[in-house]
């Protein structure tokens, strides 16, 4: 099934869009741009940002390349969007190897929480100061089925994305009276680059069983990023500190 663009929703948006590169963050920034908003695009990979910027030709496609979690890149997002940055993504996300708690090292711990709880926070610190000044700002972080639920990834996953869904409606509460909606969304299965192996013996005899029997078929990015967009728009101006379920019906399991 495909989705269709809506002309003109985001005219005059400027939205920042982390894992631009590809997925979900690469269907996400291609639709903003279909839809009239200027678009900040973030990556660590160069080649994949370079790639987006020849598919979209002459849409107004700004490209940021690094760690979201480096204050250095936060910084240079924020420059680029000239104190006109109306919307946020926060999509850029690892996966954690389907480890349990017994099993985990503190490099992976540090590195799953940091990009995956740590950016999105700090990114969100650095454009809200403007948003509240312009009384208007869209935030959408994306979350996982794995916000809440055990059985769709490993430990620092699971608590990486249960972290992003209070930091979601913590941030909506404290901001939403100053015309800035913040909400999550959770893809389910979807077909996407950060794709992991079980590494842990433990993990694939727990997970791996549950995972067989109950996963919907994978949603394509593009479904993501309709749901998403969604967010974003004001078709969705009464959603605040909410979490989507995009999932495929996963959650109803």
């Amino acid at each position: 099934m495909t989705t269709s663009t809506i002309p003109n929703r985001f005219a005059g948006a400027t939205v920042v869009v982390t894992g631009a590169g590809s997925g979900i963050g690469k269907a996400t920034a291609t639709r903003l741009l279909a839809e009239g908003a200027r678009v900040i695009a973030s990556d660590l990979d160069a080649e994949r940002l370079d790639a987006l910027s020849v598919e979209v030709g002459d849409a107004p496609l700004m490209t940021v390349v690094g760690d979201v979690s480096d204050d250095a890149v936060i910084a240079q997002i924020v420059e680029v969007g000239e104190g006109r940055i109306t919307g946020l993504v926060n999509n850029a996300g690892i996966m954690d190897a389907f480890v349990p708690t017994a099993e985990i090292d503190d490099a992976l711990w540090e590195r799953v929480l940091r990009i995956n709880v740590t950016a999105p926070m700090k990114l969100m610190r650095a454009v809200l100061p403007a948003m509240v000044e312009a009384g208007h700002g869209r935030i959408v972080n994306v979350a996982s089925e794995a916000s809440i639920r055990a059985g769709a990834s490993g430990t620092p996953y699971a608590t990486s994305k249960h972290a992003v869904v209070g930091l979601t409606k913590s941030t909506a509460l404290f901001y939403g009276p100053a015309g800035v909606r913040v909400n999550a969304v959770a893809p389910g299965a979807v077909a996407t680059n950060i794709e992991a192996p079980f590494r842990s013996e433990l993990g694939a005899q727990r997970l791996g069983p549950i995972m067989q029997a109950t996963v919907p078929a994978p949603a394509t990015a593009e479904q993501l990023a309709a749901s998403i967009t969604w967010l974003l728009s004001e078709d969705s101006a009464n959603v605040n500190g909410a979490l989507l379920m995009s999932d495929g019906g996963w959650s109803t399991i």
